[in-house]
């Protein structure tokens, strides 16, 4: 593929047909997706990659491949065998380098080449000579038979701890003609394994893949080497996960007000593109039902002392001021202060830094200090070919050098929305890492359900960052809120739209 003509019919289409056939697909052209400056951490997480590429395809169940010859080698997989219905693999060689290979391309992929049970390495000791391996990855020795590859193959494949089982093989330079008893035993392993275990072969050998892997009842995909059969074998695992999945619907999600949130954008817009203020901010994301910390504005030092004793508790502080899109670089949030005092005394050396800095001083945000078991970024940008990709990650002020975040295009699915948490490398810590508390799934589902909703229905949104989202055992709620709104480009006629 070069283009997308209508992103969201093609998804819809590879959607229903991914259902019956594989659809494999290379996208060319991995360029920047955000032709506009990023004003938000989300914008800037997303701006440097084809995300929503990757968005589409994985929520249509289309497996990407980065090349011609990947994708030929997927396709050589699914036309012969099973997605497998796991990841665990079984890699079954007479060359030790080889098999050492082969689990790395494995792992390097997301698949899982886990050790045996103690069960199948008594079975496989009993059938194979003292001196080869019986571990994963089980080591055959240079010499070996066609027949120990049989015993092998049929060993592991029936054992019920492998979803599929990659057989490797480099012939020895004086008997390289019995590479095909060799795949002859590979297939007639095959033949009596269960069918649902996925099988692949590699043959690294001169000349073309011998026949006897395409004869029989249940033909064997060929590969020249480890590395190419392990990206196969990852696509294919891919789209097994993918049928394996519940049916996805979005949801009806209770209490929101779109008409409200769409005066409220129209009002904003009336001046031109732009930010909108805290006070707008907050009631757009009112309208959707999305938790905001609670918080007060202040003119003055002392207001913000006054504001911060009303509130009680511990607070935060935040200089609203012209210039810098993130505050905390500009030395104007202070966090988990207590007491008129403490606060009004905060505000004035806020207030003395950024004037002297030259960023004039419109006010500060009071805030009540919340709690959670981890900070998110929740947000979104408005990308021109594929619409609002909601992208949800690692929060805080680390979030771009952490760099964990996944993506999904609205609206979202509520498969989509669990997919996103679980997806992070920092989900275990909102799963109870280390005996923590565990944070609220449910709740965090909820906001980025309705944050895509929010998107989906107002285009007039180009960019919208919460960060930090504070997740805890209690519900999610937002402490930090940036919207940049422009008005909506009218879409192509289809006339002129790139097919």
């Amino acid at each position: 593929m070069e283009s997308f003509g209508n992103p969201h019919k093609f998804a819809r289409f590879a959607r229903r047909l991914a259902h019956v056939k594989p659809v494999v697909a290379v996208k060319a052209g991995r360029s920047v997706a955000g032709a506009r400056a990023a004003s938000s951490r989300t914008g800037a997480l997303l701006a440097a990659s084809d995300v929503g590429v990757d968005a589409l395809f994985r929520q249509a169940g289309v497996i990407r491949t980065d090349t011609l010859s990947e994708l030929f080698d997927v396709a050589k997989l699914l036309t012969i065998q099973p997605a497998p219905r796991g990841r665990r693999v079984a890699i079954v060689t007479n060359a030790g380098g080889a098999g050492i290979l082969c689990a790395d391309a494995c792992e390097a992929a997301g698949l899982q080449v886990s050790d045996f049970s103690d069960g199948l390495r008594t079975r496989l000791a009993k059938a194979l000579p003292c001196e080869a391996s019986i571990g994963n990855r089980v080591d055959l020795l240079a010499a070996t038979s066609p027949e120990r590859y049989r015993q092998a193959i049929e060993l592991v494949a029936g054992s019920g701890e492998a979803d599929a089982v990659i057989a490797i093989h480099i012939p020895p330079l004086a008997r390289e003609h019995r590479a095909g008893e060799v795949a002859t035993a590979i297939r007639e392993a095959a033949e009596q394994a269960p069918a649902e275990v996925t099988f692949l072969a590699v043959l690294m050998c001169s000349g073309d893949a011998p026949a006897e892997l395409r004869t029989g009842s249940r033909p064997v995909p060929c590969y020249r080497f480890p590395e190419e059969a392990a990206r196969a074998l990852a696509g294919a695992a891919a789209r097994g996960e993918w049928l394996r999945q519940p049916q996805a619907y979005v949801p009806d999600l209770p209490g929101i007000r779109g008409d409200e949130a769409a005066a409220v954008l129209a009002e904003a817009l009336a001046t031109g593109s732009r930010r909108l203020t805290v006070e707008e901010a907050a009631r757009l994301l009112g309208c959707y039902g999305l938790p905001l910390a609670p918080w007060r504005q202040a003119q003055t030092p002392q207001e913000a002392g006054k504001v911060a004793e009303e509130l009680g508790g511990r607070v935060s502080l935040k200089a609203v001021a012209s210039g810098p899109a993130q505050t905390t670089e500009a030395g104007a949030v202070r966090l988990d202060l207590q007491g008129r005092r403490a606060v009004t005394r905060a505000a004035s050396e806020m207030q003395r830094a950024l004037t002297a800095a030259s960023h004039p001083l419109e006010g500060f945000i009071v805030q009540r200090m919340a709690s959670g078991v981890a900070e998110l970024l929740v947000g979104v940008v408005h990308d021109a070919t594929f619409g609002p990709v909601v992208a949800c990650g690692a929060g805080g002020t680390s979030a771009e050098l952490l760099g964990d975040v996944a993506v999904r295009l609205a609206p979202l699915t509520d498969r989509d929305a669990a997919e996103l948490l679980r997806s992070l490398k920092c989900f275990p810590l909102l799963n109870g890492w280390r005996g923590a508390p565990k944070a609220d799934l449910a709740a965090l589902e909820d906001l980025l359900l309705r944050v895509g909703r929010l998107a989906d229905n107002h285009p007039e949104i180009a960019e919208l960052d919460c960060n930090p989202v504070l997740a805890g055992p209690d519900g999610a709620v937002v402490v930090d809120v940036r919207v940049w709104v422009e008005p909506p480009t009218p879409p192509l006629p289809l006339s002129a739209r790139r097919r």
